[in-house]
């Protein structure tokens, strides 16, 4: 796999209040990914990720299982429109939305 991906990213079970946003900003700058990633109203954590696409694929993989505290339920990624990938650097944590 190569080029450049841009995913979004839902993540459902016990991912609030156990780090999980630290967690994959963290997992994702490691790999050279940017975007955002904040809590949602629901219970949920969302992530917008992009940079190369195995780095991505590796990411949505570890968020799969996610830090300690966390169980992960349910993940749905979905593909979205790329954006250039100067726009953003690093991952920024946003307020839930």
């Amino acid at each position: 796999m190569s080029g450049h991906r841009s995913v979004e990213i839902i993540v459902r079970g016990r991912v609030q209040g156990v780090g999980y946003r630290a967690w994959t900003k963290g997992v994702a700058e490691a790999r050279g990914l940017s975007g955002t990633v904040r809590n949602r109203h629901d219970g949920s954590v969302e992530a917008h990720l992009a940079g190369p696409a195995d780095a991505v694929a590796a990411v949505i993989e570890a968020c799969r299982q996610g830090p300690p505290g966390a169980r992960v339920e349910e993940l749905t990624v979905g593909e979205r429109e790329a954006a250039s990938p100067s726009v953003t650097r690093g991952v920024q944590i946003l307020p839930t939305a």
